[in-house]
């Protein structure tokens, strides 16, 4: 299957690149993603955040769609601490986050928006040259393909 993804993510699913925030198109559906990278014995999720314009609705979504354990406080590290120890999210391979609808929030808050990215690209590097490397999908546009 991951012959049939872009590039960048086929290359990461492989192990001849390392994880990163990479780009997907619009007019592919994010279930292709997820399948190439069971495929490749990696967990993912999705993070939808249509909708979302404060920052208590983004660590709404994010408790939700990534499952986060209890003691998540809702908060930026809080976030950062889950997303580092990820203790409570076993897995044996990769981890792929998949970022859909996040074009609103990103305007509504941009102060918010630029924290977030941080906090994701700070996480990549955190489990970067790991067995259970993190890899996050930002899909461009209006994405509203469900996985």
């Amino acid at each position: 299957m991951t012959g049939s993804v872009p590039r960048p993510l086929a290359a990461v699913l492989d192990g001849s690149t390392p994880p990163g925030v990479l780009p997907w198109p619009a007019d592919r559906p994010v279930e292709e993603a997820l399948a190439a990278a069971r495929d490749a014995g990696w967990s993912g999720a999705v993070l939808d955040l249509a909708g979302v314009a404060d920052k208590a609705e983004f660590m709404a979504r994010c408790a939700g769609s990534l499952r986060l354990p209890d003691w998540f406080g809702r908060n930026w590290d809080a976030l950062a601490d889950c997303l580092t120890d990820l203790s409570w999210c076993p897995a044996t391979g990769g981890r792929l986050l998949v970022v859909t609808g996040w074009q609103g929030y990103a305007s509504a808050a941009p102060d918010d928006w630029s924290v977030v990215e941080g906090v994701l690209a700070d996480a990549v590097g955190y489990w970067r040259g790991t067995a259970t490397g993190l890899a996050v999908i930002m899909v461009r546009g209006r994405a509203g393909q469900g996985a």
